[in-house]
C-alpha cells in the first residue's frame, strides 16, 4: 500500500537545484507563536477516519487551552513525501508531522529525540516489534512514535468458498474469529504452493504482483525471511550468495507457475482489483481491498477471511510497515507537540482510531492488540479477528537487516522482485540469478 516511487535519494538529486521557496512549497508554514501547535496527518482512505483524528486533537487542544492546525496530506502524487522533504531543507513546518515506514530514520538528524515519550508508552501499552524499533530508533535513540494511523500488516486474505471447493479446508477453522489457531502447523509456504497451484487449475490464480512497489516487494521480502534469505546484512556486506536465497528462489520461481501472467506489470492496486474482481482466490494485503469490495463487490467480501501468513523454516513471517509521528528539532513548540503524541497514543485514543478506520489501522504496541472492533467487523463476522499479528508471527520488512538508508533505497527494493523476474522471464538459471544480484548490490552499495 505504501508508495516507493519517489526515494529520498531520488527526491534530492532531482531537487537539489531548485531554491528553498520553491522546495518548501507543499503545506510548508512559518514558526508558531506559544500556545500554537500544528499537526500534518496523512489523509486517510477510510471515510471519516480523519474525522476521529480531529475529534482527538481538538480535545486534547481544548483541554490544554492550545490553538491547534491540522493539515491531512494525501499520498497521491507523493505529496506527503514531498512536504516531509520540503520541511526538512526548509526548516521550518509542523510541529508534527505523519512520516511513513523509512522516513524517520531518513529524517533522524533533523528530528526531535522522543524517549521519554517511548519510554513511558512501552511500559504502558508493551513493547513493540523488532521492525518498529529498526525504522524508529537511530543510533539508540526513539527519533518517532509508531501512529496508528496508517500502520498495517500484509497478511493473506482468501476467498472461503473457494479455499473450501479447490484447497479442501476452511480458513475460518483453521484460524476462528474469537480463539486459537487449530492445525495451523500445516499453514506453511509449501502449503502455500498448494493452494495456489488447486486454485490455479480451478481458474481462480492468487493474487501477487511481483513488479517493483510495496505490495510485491513486501511479500517477496517474507519469503526470504522465512527461508533466512538476505540480500545485506546489518554490517552493509552483500550477503545474497547463499543456500537460503537459493531455497527461496527455487520456492518462487515454482510459484509463478501458478500466478497470473501479467503480475510482473501489476501495481498496488493489481492485487487489491484482482480479489475484488472476483478472479482471485487469494492475496496478501491490509483489510483495504475488502473493505472495497464491501462496497463494490458485496458477495466477494462475504467471503473474504483474514488469516496468519504462512510458515517457512525459520518463522512466520509477516509483511509490516509502520507508521509514524515525528517531531521537528526546530518546532517552536516542542512541549505541545510531545504532549499531543501522548494524548493520541493512549489506549482510549488508540482505540477510537481503530474503530474509526473499521480495524485497517494497527498499533504498534503489543497490549494494543485486542480491541473488538476486529472481533465485530463483518461480513462475515470475525473477518478481521486475526488481521492484529499474534500465534507468534513475525512482523518483517523487506530488505531488512541492512541499514535502513541502505534497505529503504528503492534500487536495493527492486532487486528481491527483479531476481524473480530474471529467473522466470529472463532466462537465468537461480545460479545465475543469485550472481547477477550480488553483483548489481557491490557496484550499487560502491557508489
Amino acid at each position: 500500500m505504501a508508495s516507493r516511487k519517489l526515494t529520498r535519494r531520488r527526491f534530492i538529486t532531482q531537487t537539489a537545484g531548485l531554491g528553498a521557496a520553491a522546495i518548501a512549497a507543499p503545506y510548508v508554514r512559518g514558526a508558531h507563536a506559544a500556545g500554537k501547535v500544528s499537526i500534518g496527518f496523512w489523509d486517510h482512505w477510510v471515510p471519516g477516519a480523519n474525522n476521529e483524528s480531529t475529534k482527538l486533537c481538538h480535545e486534547w487542544a481544548e483541554k490544554e487551552k492550545v490553538d491547534i492546525t491540522i493539515d491531512y496530506i494525501t499520498s497521491q502524487g507523493d505529496k506527503n513525501l514531498l512536504t516531509i522533504s520540503a520541511e526538512a531543507q526548509a526548516k521550518t513546518g509542523h510541529d508534527i508531522l505523519a512520516m511513513p515506514t523509512w522516513w524517520p530514520a531518513d529524517m533522524a538528524e533533523n528530528l526531535e529525540p522522543v524517549d521519554d515519550i517511548m519510554n513511558d508508552l512501552i511500559s504502558q501499552h508493551g513493547k513493540v516489534n523488532k521492525v518498529v524499533e529498526y525504522l524508529g530508533k537511530v543510533k539508540g535513540h526513539w527519533v518517532a512514535i509508531p501512529a496508528t494511523c496508517g500502520s498495517q500488516v500484509k497478511g493473506p486474505c482468501a476467498r472461503i468458498d473457494l479455499f473450501k471447493q479447490h484447497v479442501g479446508w476452511d480458513p475460518r477453522e483453521m484460524y476462528p474469529a474469537g480463539g486459537e489457531p487449530k492445525g495451523a502447523e500445516k499453514w506453511t509456504w509449501d502449503e502455500f504452493l498448494r493452494a495456489a497451484e488447486a486454485c490455479h487449475k480451478a481458474g481462480f490464480p492468487f493474487g501477487m504482483p511481483l513488479g517493483q512497489q510495496s505490495d510485491s516487494v513486501d511479500w517477496v521480502g517474507a519469503v526470504f525471511a522465512a527461508y533466512g534469505a538476505q540480500l545485506v546484512d546489518e554490517e552493509a556486506r552483500v550477503t545474497v550468495k547463499s543456500d537460503a536465497t537459493k531455497q527461496a528462489m527455487e520456492w518462487l520461481k515454482r510459484m509463478v507457475a501458478f500466478l497470473p501472467p501479467d503480475v510482473f506489470a501489476w501495481d498496488d492496486a493489481g492485487n487489491n482489483k484482482w480479489l475484488i474482481s472476483g478472479k482471485g482466490a487469494l492475496i496478501m494485503n491490509p483489510p483495504s481491498a475488502w473493505a472495497v469490495a464491501k462496497r463494490d463487490a458485496p458477495k466477494v467480501a462475504e467471503q473474504c477471511w483474514t488469516f496468519d501468513a504462512p510458515a517457512g523454516p525459520k518463522g512466520r513471517f509477516i509483511p509490516s510497515l509502520p507508521y509514524y509521528w515525528a517531531t521537528w528539532s526546530f518546532s517552536e513548540n516542542k512541549s505541545a507537540a510531545k504532549s499531543l503524541l501522548r494524548h493520541l497514543s493512549t489506549r482510549d485514543s488508540v482505540g477510537r482510531l481503530v474503530a474509526a478506520s473499521g480495524g485497517y489501522d494497527l498499533p504498534s504496541f503489543e497490549k494494543l492488540l485486542d480491541f473488538k472492533t476486529w472481533e465485530t467487523e463483518a461480513p462475515p463476522n470475525g473477518t478481521l479477528f486475526n488481521y492484529p499479528p499474534k500465534h507468534g508471527q513475525i512482523p518483517n520488512i523487506a530488505c531488512a537487516p541492512a541499514p535502513p538508508k541502505i534497505a529503504n533505497q528503492a534500487y536495493v527494493q527492486a532487486t528481491l522482485t527483479k531476481m524473480v523476474a530474471q529467473c522466470t522471464q529472463g532466462g537465468k538459471t537461480i545460479d545465475q540469478t543469485i550472481d547477477w544480484a550480488a553483483n548489481e548490490l557491490e557496484g550499487f552499495l560502491r557508489t
